[in-house]
């Protein structure tokens, strides 16, 4: 495991200088005396060779840039922070890093990880933790830890089994109401009692809390469309210059629901908005269609 910090030499710290400027107005942080910012790059899996000829090359511009080794000086009075993207978030520095790394010293890539360390001078403890409160997203980042770590591959754990719910098959429908509450379910109390049959009567089996929350989330209002579906079994329109255009639509699509023989389909709101491609089909269908001769 080797780690490198990458610092702007000081004719070219601007965004340090900028940083501080913003620090100071807008957190009034007026007796801030000073910020540096180093990059941080923890790097496993790569030779030696193939980082000494990627220092100069990947991780820093000789002409602009000072490189640490494993260490960065810290005068008096300067306190250093870390801040990396959380596990999981991707980090298109250590990525793209990762992969030059591998081109130049080709076998299989290298593990990488990037940290952004800066370093204040002239800041109270307090003053500390409003700086990283401002800095640090936490969204999508976190404070890192200042020690180099012995490893950066991470070990998949095991999952536990997936819980079954049990007593599911027997539940009252007050306990069947209940247990949706408590599991936050999008489906209705009916949706669970057809459920609660199926794996009574056809799979003899309790389920598992994983297939109640799929059928869960496939029988939600979204993918499921109860709500385009519900049949509209009376419409009235008040009398109103306003609702006149919304009258003529309504007309306008029960005369194609009768050209089209569907009085038989429930009127619902799937049907209104799919009715016009129904129409249309029917007129292509209906069409003959001739190849001109040549």
């Amino acid at each position: 495991m080797k780690r490198l910090f990458v610092e702007k030499k000081p004719a070219f710290r601007s965004e340090a200088e900028g940083l501080l400027r913003d620090l100071r107005d807008s957190l009034r942080l007026t007796g801030l005396q000073g910020l540096r910012i180093l990059q941080r790059y923890d790097v496993e899996g790569a030779s030696e060779e193939a980082i000494r000829q990627a220092i100069p090359t990947v991780f820093a511009e000789p002409p602009v840039d000072d490189v640490h080794l494993e260490s960065f000086p810290l005068a008096a009075g300067e306190v250093a922070f870390a801040v990396e993207f959380l596990p999981g978030q991707f980090d298109q520095r250590a990525d793209s890093a990762a992969q030059c790394l591998q081109i130049v010293g080709g076998g299989e890539r290298p593990v990488v990880g990037a940290a952004r360390t800066f370093v204040v001078s002239g800041a109270s403890a307090d003053d500390l933790k409003r700086i990283k409160a401002y800095l640090i997203n936490p969204v999508d980042s976190r404070e890192a830890d200042l020690a180099k770590p012995s490893s950066l591959r991470r070990a998949a754990p095991v999952p536990a089994a997936v819980a079954a719910l049990k007593g599911f098959l027997t539940h009252s429908p007050d306990e069947l109401v209940a247990l949706r509450k408590s599991l936050g379910l999008a489906m209705s109390d009916a949706d669970l009692v057809f459920c609660q049959k199926h794996f009574r009567d056809e799979a003899h089996r309790e389920p598992t809390l994983t297939e109640i929350k799929l059928l869960d989330t496939y029988w939600s209002d979204h993918c499921r469309h109860t709500t385009f579906l519900a049949e509209l079994k009376s419409v009235e329109f008040a009398p109103s210059p306003l609702l006149a255009p919304f009258q003529a639509a309504w007309d306008r699509y029960q005369q194609v629901r009768l050209g089209l023989n569907r009085q038989g389909k429930p009127v619902c709101l799937m049907d209104i908005a799919t009715i016009a491609g129904r129409e249309l089909n029917a007129r292509v269908t209906s069409m003959t269609w001739k190849i001109p001769k040549r």
